[in-house]
């Protein structure tokens, strides 16, 4: 019974072995008439491509000319034969064809026009100026004769038409204060001659200098 039972497992195995190689077969002859292995033959084999690399050569430039030979001679001129060249001049369209010797008449000049209202002259006009007979010299301030003070004082005056001063400054001082102020004192007390315009006397400004002194 063991023996039986081992042969049948042992034939089974047999049957199973050549039905697998059987069909194994049947498959590799059919991928070989389908043309599958001629697929997969050219799919691993692949195109092979061959690249020839050319030896480049550096560029190497020209050798330069020669040089020109020196002290040649030049070359001799060619002869260009005269050419006769008439210019004919056109007559401008705008030229005088004719010109007269008779002399034409010369047309008196214009008379000036007539002003009937001629621009006035300007006015005549005078400065104020100090009446030196009816005025007294200022009187020399003692502390400034003790401290021997001397200098020049300008004085500017306001004059009136009847020739009084109806204002008095100073203009530039001459260093002391008292001889500024003793020179417009007396000086405003003088009579002036007042400014005019066109013979009308006008009040205006005079301006003046007075210097100290000592003597």
């Amino acid at each position: 019974m063991i023996d039986y039972a081992s042969r049948q497992r042992g034939t089974r195995k047999h049957v199973i072995g050549l039905t697998a190689v059987v069909v194994l077969h049947g498959l590799l002859f059919w991928a070989i008439n389908s043309g599958l292995a001629r697929k997969f033959v050219k799919v691993i084999k692949g195109p092979v491509e061959a690249i020839l690399l050319e030896e480049t050569k550096p560029d190497i430039p020209p050798p330069p000319p020669p040089p020109p030979p020196k002290n040649l001679p030049p070359p001799p001129p060619s002869y260009v034969p005269p050419v006769d060249i008439q210019v004919s001049s056109p007559t401008p369209t705008n030229a005088i064809a004719a010109v007269s010797n008779t002399p034409q008449p010369v047309a008196p000049p214009s008379p000036l026009p007539v002003q009937s209202n001629p621009p006035p002259a300007p006015p005549v006009q005078t400065a104020a100026v100090i009446s030196a007979s009816s005025c007294e010299k200022p009187e020399y301030p003692s502390a400034s004769k003790r401290l021997e003070e001397e200098g020049t004082v300008q004085l500017k005056f306001l004059v009136g038409a009847d020739g009084k001063v109806l204002e008095s400054a100073v203009e530039k001082s001459s260093g002391f204060r008292r001889l500024d102020e003793a020179a417009r004192a007396g000086l405003s007390k003088c009579q002036f001659k007042p400014a005019t315009v066109d013979g009308k006397p006008q009040q205006s400004w005079a301006s003046m200098k007075y210097t100290w002194r000592l003597e």
